[in-house]
Formats: structure tokens, C-alpha cells, sequence
């Protein structure tokens, strides 16, 4: 009789490793903060401009790496919006220790310092159609389905109120990191989806185990809240702690 082939075993022994090693990674390079979340900075980073000088609207979403020791890993996730000619910007987050409901309106400055973490911007859009979108996020703000609820793992979470907002807008075509742990929740009675993109779809029970594929976002698989994958349009992969490693994907 011919042996067994061994491949199964070294692709799923490949596979663990990969749930394994990228979080042990980001765990040993992570450095936080030495001061207590009362201390942090909170300081605007000039990643959105000045809506005194720019009259066009403007849709942002940022995300920064989470406060103390979770920062190795995940992120938190925000959107900001400004109509047109408005002399401010409005931001929204859903935030753990704000007490329901969670989501808040102008908890920071848009592009603040996450409690002394730098955010990174996934996605700019202006112009032509944007006053439009906002209108959408505004109401897909309100009928966020877990205002009252929030869980740190698995969600839903801050990234599972951005991936609601990005899932009722597909025209944000929103990528939010390997590392934005709550992404993939989704409930029981709704365990397929359109990805956060919307150039995809996805199965995700409780944001514990699934898949996505998509356009944007490429190919992930979720275990246990952490998301591993491959970005096939701009070469990356997409790993557990350290979010994305490979090409840079423009914010917009």
C-alpha cells in the first residue's frame, strides 16, 4: 500500500502556525504605553484637514492600535464625516467605558491620538457623491444594532460598528485591517454577509470561525476572533497582531 500523503497535515500544521506565530510577534515588539489611559495623549495629528480652509465634504475612517496591552492585538476603528462647508467635523466611535450606548459622537477630535497611539487612515473620500454617503452613514449610525451591547472579544466592538456602518455603504469600499478584532462578528440569523467592502461576501459565526472573499479585502479565514488571509490585487498578507504585511494599501 501506498504511504499517506502528509501534505494535509503540513498544510494545517502551517496554517496553526500562522494563527500562532504573527500575534507572539506582534506581542514581543509591542510597547505600551507607560502611562494610564488618564495620562494619554489625546493630541490632533493633522490627518484631517483644516474644514475652515477645505469646503468640500469629506468621509475619513481611521484606525489606532488599542490602549495598554491589547494593542498587540487590535485596533480601534472610527469614522468622521464633514457636509459640505461645514465649519466642523463629526466623529463617531463606539466606546467600551462610555457606558450604553456605546456609540458616541464627538468623543475625540477626528484625527486624534488614540490614548497616545498614532492612527492610520483607511480611507479618504471626497467630492462628487460624498454629501450623498454621509447621509447614509448618519442613518447607518442609527440603526446600529448593538448600541446597548459591547463585548471586547469576540464584538461586537468599535470594529464591528465601523464594519456595520462600511457594510450598509458600499461605496466607502471600506478594507479594515486583519487586526480590527470584531470585524467578523455577525449574529447567528445573519451569518452571511456582504464583506465590510462590499465587493465580497463573507460567513462568520459570532465572529469565531469563517471566511471572506472579496475584491477589496481578498481572501480570510477567522478563528477565534483573529483573521488571516491574502490580499491578491495588491500583493500582502493579511496577518493576526500585525495586520497587514506586504504592499501598502492606500488610505481611499
Amino acid at each position: 500500500m501506498r504511504p499517506k500523503s502528509r501534505r494535509p497535515i503540513v498544510f494545517m500544521l502551517l496554517i496553526a502556525a500562522l494563527f500562532v506565530v504573527p500575534p507572539a510577534i506582534s506581542v514581543a515588539l509591542h510597547s505600551p504605553s507607560t502611562v494610564s489611559w488618564s495620562e494619554a495623549a489625546l493630541t490632533p495629528t493633522g490627518l484631517s484637514p483644516d474644514p475652515a480652509k477645505v469646503k468640500e465634504p469629506i468621509v475619513q475612517v481611521f484606525a489606532a492600535p488599542a490602549f495598554g496591552r491589547r494593542g498587540a492585538f487590535g485596533v480601534h476603528s472610527w469614522i468622521v464625516t464633514k457636509r459640505t462647508g461645514a465649519p466642523a467635523f463629526t466623529r463617531y466611535d463606539v466606546v467600551r467605558w462610555s457606558g450604553a450606548p456605546y456609540v458616541q459622537v464627538d468623543y475625540l477630535g477626528p484625527d486624534a491620538l488614540w490614548y497616545g497611539s498614532m492612527p492610520v487612515l483607511l480611507a479618504d473620500r471626497r467630492g462628487e457623491g460624498v454629501e450623498a454617503l454621509i447621509g447614509r452613514i448618519e442613518e447607518a449610525v442609527r440603526q446600529y444594532p448593538y448600541a446597548d451591547t459591547y463585548r471586547t472579544w469576540p464584538g461586537p466592538n468599535s470594529n464591528t460598528f465601523v464594519a456595520h456602518v462600511a457594510r450598509e455603504i458600499p461605496g466607502l469600499r471600506l478594507d479594515l485591517p486583519a487586526n480590527a478584532v470584531g470585524k467578523d462578528y455577525l449574529p447567528l440569523t445573519s451569518a452571511i454577509a456582504s464583506a465590510p467592502s462590499g465587493t465580497g461576501v463573507q460567513l462568520s459565526v459570532l465572529g469565531l470561525a469563517g471566511v471572506l472573499v472579496a475584491a477589496e479585502e481578498g481572501i480570510e479565514l477567522n478563528l477565534l476572533g483573529l483573521s488571516l488571509g491574502i490580499d491578491v490585487a495588491r500583493p500582502a498578507l493579511r496577518l493576526p497582531g500585525l495586520g497587514r504585511v506586504g504592499l501598502a494599501k492606500p488610505g481611499g
